[in-house]
């Protein structure tokens, strides 16, 4: 019964949407926007890498997260 309401409302509407492009301009410009995106993000990988890592020195003062919170209960 459902197939048969979809088919009687499509149907009814035998005038589509008019495109401005192709089908498969859609695709491609899709294509190519996460391309792009793709690579600004691979860009990024390398940030690491730039300097040499410095050890950390250990602060006795240093209140860490899991210390002090006092039973607030959050």
């Amino acid at each position: 019964m459902l197939l048969q309401q979809i088919g009687a409302s499509a149907a009814e509407h035998e005038e589509l949407a008019p495109l401005w492009a192709a089908p498969w301009v859609f695709g491609v410009s899709i294509f190519t926007i996460l391309l792009v995106l793709m690579f600004v993000t691979l860009s990024y990988t390398n940030l690491g890498n730039r300097h040499e890592p410095v050890e950390e020195h250990s602060d006795p003062h240093r209140q860490h997260p899991n210390k002090h919170d006092n039973s607030q209960g959050h």
